[in-house]
């Protein structure tokens, strides 16, 4: 999937390059808790399984941290963030990611997520379900 110069999939106003994209070539380190979750959603959307596990932290990682094919995400709503910013250690943000089933059924996932910095850098740590 080409997205250099498309609106990045993660619902900003800016291109994939000028945002997301950085993160997941290893060009840059998200700076935020948000950051960090828009460009794990752009990793689903573009099923880069590697920037999942890379930005998942060690101790609640799964062997198998693989995205999940035949799913057509479409939308990302950020409901709520508390903390995360630059100069903090922990963060959550809470989120609505709308989907299309392989079986073309619409649906979604809302999930609250915790994050932490690790080795100096934003990780996922776990979600709860909504």
């Amino acid at each position: 999937m080409v997205l250099e110069k498309q609106r990045c999939p993660c619902g900003t106003a800016e291109t994939y390059q000028q945002c997301c994209g950085p993160y997941l070539t290893g060009d840059a380190l998200p700076p935020t808790a948000e950051a960090l979750m828009r460009s794990r959603y752009t990793a689903f959307v573009v099923q880069d399984s590697a920037y999942l596990a890379e930005s998942w932290h060690s101790e609640t990682r799964p062997d198998d941290v693989s995205a999940p094919t035949g799913v057509a995400w479409r939308r990302l709503r950020i409901r709520q963030t508390i903390d995360g910013g630059p100069s903090d250690d922990t963060g959550i943000v809470e989120f609505v990611a709308h989907l299309r089933t392989p079986d073309g059924a619409r649906d979604f996932l809302h999930e609250r997520s915790t994050f932490a910095r690790e080795r100096g850098r934003w990780v996922y740590v776990s979600g709860d379900i909504r």
